[in-house]
């Protein structure tokens, strides 16, 4: 098994390494609202990219697995203090010295809301009762170990594109760590999947990010427009 560097994406354009600012890149950080759009996008029919994409012990007619929205695995006061931003973020202007991302994680008020609205940036506060749900859900997959065919067998699933790699990671809530043994071809991070299996609520710590959430997938299927 080989671990993924630090970014595998690394030769490709990072939009925080360029210096993106925080207005431009605040909404890619809330997978609330991001995840409502992919998710909406994702519900087309798709087709798996080849049999080996979706190799998996065969399932028993009556494994049942629910379909599930990102903003689920979120606890309700941590979405509701997501949807609340400080009202001094709607005033920075793209470019200048407060448009700096440094300021995600540094509050500048004191108020409870504002302090909540960090917190919630940074969550790892689960929903209990997905804990052992057989869950189908939709995502892109950052690349954490290969076999030695150069398939991911272990990776984790974000709710939108760039998620640990152009751009922050989402909170960890929003991360799940998947363990996949038959391995994916990744072709291109660009490509958005759905994972199949028993999800966990179970904490995982990696240097890339830390995930609040477990799954060893059941499928993998590449998602493809007919």
């Amino acid at each position: 098994m080989h671990r993924a560097k630090e970014c595998p994406a690394a030769n490709e354009f990072c939009f925080t390494c360029a210096g993106v600012g925080m207005r431009r890149l605040f909404w890619s950080l809330l997978a609330v609202s991001v995840t409502l759009s992919i998710v909406l996008w994702l519900r087309a029919p798709m087709v798996p990219e080849s049999p080996e994409e979706s190799a998996a012990p065969t399932e028993s007619p009556d494994e049942v697995y629910q379909e599930v929205d990102w903003v689920q695995l979120m606890p309700e006061a941590d979405l509701q203090a997501l949807m609340t931003p400080p009202d001094w973020m709607n005033d920075i202007v793209d470019g200048s010295e407060e448009d700096d991302l440094d300021l995600l994680s540094s509050p500048r008020a004191e108020d409870e809301q504002e302090s909540r609205f960090f917190q919630a940036l940074a969550s790892a506060e689960v929903v209990p009762a997905m804990n052992g749900a057989r869950i189908r859900i939709p995502g892109f997959i950052v690349p954490l170990a290969f076999d030695d065919r150069q398939r991911v067998i272990e990776f984790f699933l974000v709710p939108y594109f760039g998620a640990c790699l152009h751009l922050p990671p989402p909170p960890p809530n929003q991360i799940i760590y998947v363990n996949f043994e038959p391995g994916i071809a990744l072709d291109s991070i660009y490509d958005p999947f759905w994972v199949k299996g028993v999800l966990e609520t179970r904490p995982m710590n990696n240097d890339l990010a830390d995930a609040a959430y477990r799954l060893v997938a059941q499928s993998v299927l590449v998602y493809r427009e007919p």
